[in-house]
């Protein structure tokens, strides 16, 4: 969809649905600091891995009982294992452990890793620093209320707009006192952090520690009691348990409930009313410029439904897609010339594409970026007549426990938007 320019009255505006990010260059240094002793051999209280990996780098590993082969993956200071026995495992990811993992890295390294025994007797050599809880236990999965994408045809004239977030969907269950993902699983949230919240009303919302920082609040929330806790909000966005009032109601709820709280960890997602398709689409625009994602819209007046809803949409210019990595373009001019120019990837369908844009310097250098074999995250704006992405982004690795590409999926375009084409 084309992006009008944003007045400057239409701009303030658009800025008041911002979310509060206070990230200090400090903040972000401690998001992305790494619990590693060494990050380049993966050193973790002494104890080295039998076979180093490189961050992103992924190496098949051979089952001892069968013909099968499994991948195992390096993310930052996480591993993971395509096999089956890795991936049902229900404890965060930087505590599951499998047998292929043990065959490449070695039993010592994965008792410190994971600290798997905790136990008094166990050699100095496995006893990590670190105090873990033990891991949350299963929780039946459920639905929460997910949305469809914005037509261009629909008309969002006073439907209530919002920053569409990065973070993970976390569910509050305050009979259980636990947050919850959508599968069910329950976050090793801090004592301090939870205490926050309400003893008579559910509430749904995202952990986020600001934009572009996805994968450091992965990281932070699917680890036993990790010390970075303090730079992880509670963003919310509905009341699931106030079932009979409209969407209004229930975020005056939570709005008083937090200014009454008035801990800074806990939020709630500022709302403003649209006036028409091009206050969403300059809206659309200020959030993208500060480094959003993208917009949700309610319809006001409505209930909480369980599942995919036509009353919750999402609004986006880019769309993500999952894509392997089979090779690296080197540059052979400009300022990057003998680094990485671009990646080689290999869509869900089977389409080969370039990944250019979206680096840092340091992922550019030949010995940090991603290895082929492993699964990046892109985003784009649309796909080509040819079904590949058109102006590629790269993101970052994709999380730990997905195996497979994806290709992104794009509202349908209107009439006037095909004829631009």
């Amino acid at each position: 969809m084309g992006i009008p320019i944003v007045s400057e009255g239409r701009a303030k505006g658009a800025a008041s649905i911002l979310v509060n990010q206070t990230l200090s260059a400090n903040d972000v240094a401690d998001l992305t600091a790494s619990r590693l002793d060494d990050d380049e051999t993966g050193a973790i209280n002494g104890v080295a891995p039998l076979k180093v990996l490189a961050d992103g780098e992924t190496v098949e590993v051979g089952s001892q009982s069968s013909s099968s082969k499994y991948k195992c993956k390096r993310t930052g200071d996480h591993y993971s294992c395509s096999c089956p026995a890795w991936r049902i495992q229900k404890a965060p990811v930087d505590a599951r452990t499998c047998k292929h993992l043990k065959q490449l890295l070695g039993d010592a390294y994965e008792a410190a890793r994971c600290n798997l025994t905790g136990d008094a007797d166990a050699p100095a050599a496995t006893k990590s620093t670190r105090t873990r809880k033990a891991p949350a236990k299963p929780i039946a999965k459920f639905d929460v209320l997910l949305a469809q994408k914005w037509e261009p045809t629909q008309d969002p004239t006073g439907w209530w707009m919002s920053e569409k977030l990065d973070g993970v969907r976390a569910y509050w269950c305050p009979t259980q006192r636990q947050l919850i993902s959508r599968l069910g699983n329950a976050f090793s949230a801090p004592d301090w952090f939870i205490d926050a919240l309400p003893t008579d009303m559910s509430l749904d919302g995202e952990l986020f520690c600001g934009r572009q920082m996805f994968q450091s609040t992965v990281s932070i929330v699917r680890t036993h009691n990790s010390e970075k806790w303090n730079m992880v909000k509670y963003q919310v966005f509905d009341a699931p348990s106030l079932v009979e009032h409209g969407f209004e109601a229930r975020l005056k709820e939570i709005e008083d409930y937090v200014a009454r709280t008035g801990k800074a960890h806990l939020q709630a997602v500022p709302h403003t009313q649209c006036t028409g398709e091009a206050h969403l689409i300059e809206t659309l625009a200020a959030v993208e410029a500060a480094g959003g994602e993208g917009i949700m819209c309610r319809e006001p007046k409505s209930k909480y439904v369980m599942g995919r809803s036509k009353t919750l949409l999402k609004v986006k210019t880019f769309a993500d897609g999952e894509a392997r990595v089979t090779g690296h373009d080197i540059a052979t001019r400009g300022k990057h010339k003998g680094k990485l120019g671009a990646l080689l990837c290999e869509m869900a369908s089977g389409k080969a594409f370039k990944v250019g844009t979206g680096f840092s310097d340091a992922q550019r250098e030949l010995d940090t970026a991603p290895t082929v074999g492993t699964l990046i995250k892109y985003k784009c704006q649309e796909l080509t007549r040819d079904k590949v992405p058109r102006f590629p982004v790269y993101l970052g690795v994709a999380e730990p426990d997905r195996t497979e590409p994806s290709d992104p999926v794009f509202a349908a375009v209107t009439a006037t938007e095909e004829a631009d084409i």
